[in-house]
């Protein structure tokens, strides 16, 4: 089993170290993935990253899921990155799974993935989910079909661990949460 989180500049932090812990802790592979062809990543307040593969070394790969932290300025790089885009297409064409946390939902609505999906969001994004025909949700986390959203560096933890119960089961994802003191 085999995750990819995708890191652009500006990233949320809080987000992306947060579901990575949480992943990594459960005994799922998960690869921090640069969207830029290096591989030394700063956060949206000056954190700085080293993600485990540049892009182009895993373009080509179907993982079991892919996911995209949020982070105004990270959201801005992943909505103009049209790589990123036929990834995302590919990867939900191929089944597999797709989440994404605060403003990088905003990714998916946009090359159309939460079309007739209930989704969340940061607030203050609702209006670009809804113009890709999202269905705006107030639960902090949803997932729906193959994607699952959710709202903020806040939700991070309750997010990462739905998405253990997905990849793996809940009974490892409450055994993690326990763990951390989350449950």
């Amino acid at each position: 089993m085999t995750v990819h989180l995708y890191v652009a500049p500006g990233f949320e932090e809080v987000e992306m170290i947060t579901i990575v812990d949480v992943l990594r802790r459960a005994g799922i592979e998960t690869l921090l993935v640069s969207l830029t062809a290096g591989t030394q990543i700063h956060g949206t307040h000056g954190i700085a990253v080293h993600a485990d593969v540049p892009f182009h070394h895993v373009a080509e790969q179907t993982p079991d899921m892919i996911i995209l932290p949020g982070g105004g300025p990270g959201t801005q790089a992943m909505l103009t990155n049209t790589e990123l885009h036929a990834r995302l297409h590919a990867q939900v064409a191929a089944g597999k799974r797709v989440a994404a946390i605060c403003a990088a939902p905003m990714v998916l609505a946009k090359i159309g993935l939460l079309n007739e999906k209930q989704a969340t969001c940061f607030p203050g994004c609702e209006t670009t989910l809804i113009e890709g025909g999202a269905r705006i949700s107030a639960f902090n986390v949803v997932s729906d079909g193959l994607i699952t959203t959710s709202r903020g560096p806040a939700t991070a933890a309750l997010f990462a661990l739905e998405l253990v119960s997905q990849l793996k089961d809940a009974a490892t994802a409450t055994q993690v949460g326990r763990a951390m003191l989350y449950l």
